[in-house]
């Protein structure tokens, strides 16, 4: 009697009730909780946790937020200066100390390639390592994904050399000569300032960004804001939710204890100020005449915060000491739009105008037309999919490490209460 042929079947594809893509601070977060709540899931980061502290930072990179802010789930910052501002170093020292409080389920190295949705329900999530199939995901890995580069970039003579943010440590790695600093968000600014500590000619090319006094009547500005309540709106609560979600952060430091950043106090002690960087060729640069209102605009934001503490000072009748009025101590004389690099030395420039995030491994209906994810709190429209770790997700300390616990234990509860119904989905490879 002939033998029956042997059927081999396929290994099943391996199930886990969540999985969290991302294991920055904001990721870990979430596992926090669901490690908690006794939820089965696993997190994927495609570098090492906290890769961007610990790798994408300048030398001298510190907080811009107090150390009291840092608030992770069962890890409040437990140093000696709440008032101060962590250190690259620190940060991550903390950071680690918040992993190892609950060890999470990390695969560190594998990079998530796919997630796509499955006929039955669920998800099917294809890494590095291998494919998993799961019913609930959780987006985490912030807007950091690609530094932006404007396309003349490319028209530039290739004897000046050109480096982005993200890849910046110290202005050694720069070659001697001036250096054009392009964008003035919290990076831009405080690498200009680095270039300017060392007596290095600088260049700036100042965009609209807005800036924040640092300390004022006897406080950190964020300490007012926080007491005043500007941390816990909402955005669904917010006067212009657009321009909250498109605007800059306010630029400020943390250096040397804290300070502020007055771009006509640079230009009065020798930074080369200009517009908004419009475009270039060869040696050639040209910026838009806008200097004078981007820093007239970002003085006005400056102005606003210092009335508004003013205002709840009033209010509730707090003593505090009393500031003197802002004086502009420098202004423009008349807008520079074009330069010759070579004429004026300038051997490199920085770039340091942001990042885009990449969400093309996503395959989930959960984006406007715009490309953008569709959210409320975090969560989609689409079953089971969940965002966590970008401005504005709920809140002004959505993103940061203030706001991230609140974002985290809501996402959880979600989660948790979706767990009670979501199918085990098993599918043959």
């Amino acid at each position: 009697m002939k033998a029956k042929p042997m059927r081999i079947h396929a290994p099943a594809i391996p199930h886990i009730p969540v999985i969290i893509i991302g294991g920055g601070q904001a990721g870990l977060s979430v596992s926090w909780y669901l490690s908690r709540d006794g939820i089965d899931h696993l997190v994927f980061e495609r570098h090492q946790r906290f890769h961007s502290w610990r790798v994408n930072r300048w030398d001298s990179f510190c907080l811009v937020t107090p150390n009291w802010q840092c608030r992770l789930p069962g890890w409040p910052y437990q140093g000696t200066d709440p008032d101060g501002y962590m250190l690259r170093d620190e940060i991550v020292e903390y950071l680690e100390g918040f992993s190892a409080s609950f060890d999470p389920p990390l695969r560190e190295g594998v990079s998530v390639t796919r997630v796509a949705p499955l006929p039955g329900g669920g998800y099917r999530v294809e890494t590095t390592a291998g494919i998993w199939t799961t019913g609930q995901v959780i987006v985490a890995t912030g807007g950091y994904d690609q530094p932006i580069v404007p396309p003349y970039a490319g028209a530039i003579a290739p004897q000046i050399v050109q480096m982005h943010s993200v890849d910046y440590r110290r202005p050694s790695q720069l070659p001697g000569g001036g250096t054009l600093i392009v964008g003035t968000g919290q990076s831009g600014v405080q690498i200009m300032e680095d270039f300017h500590r060392e007596g290095r000619e600088v260049h700036l090319a100042v965009g609209p960004a807005p800036r924040s006094p640092r300390k004022y009547r006897g406080r950190d500005a964020t300490d007012w804001l926080y007491d005043m309540g500007h941390y816990a709106i909402t955005i669904d609560r917010h006067p212009d939710p657009v321009k909250a979600l498109t605007q800059t952060n306010h630029y400020m430091s943390g250096r040397d204890g804290g300070k502020e950043i007055d771009l006509r106090k640079f230009a009065r002690d020798g930074v080369r100020l200009y517009g908004s960087m419009s475009g270039a060729a060869g040696v050639d640069i040209e910026f838009l005449p806008d200097l004078e209102k981007n820093l007239d605009d970002s003085d006005r934001s400056y102005c606003g915060i210092r009335d508004q503490i003013d205002a709840w000072i009033d209010r509730q009748g707090i003593d505090a000491p009393v500031e003197p009025p802002f004086e502009k101590v420098w202004r423009p004389g008349q807008e520079v739009t074009r330069i010759d690099c070579a004429a004026l030395g300038i051997t490199s420039i920085i770039w340091a105008i942001g990042f885009r995030p990449n969400y093309s491994w996503l395959e989930v209906d959960c984006f406007d037309a715009h490309g953008r994810p569709v959210y409320r709190r975090g969560v989609t429209e689409a079953p089971g999919v969940y965002f966590i770790g970008l401005g504005w997700l709920n809140t002004w300390g959505s993103g940061r490490f203030l706001g991230i616990d609140e974002d985290a234990r809501y996402l959880a509860e979600r989660i948790v209460e979706r767990a009670g119904v979501t199918p085990e989905v098993q599918v043959a490879e």
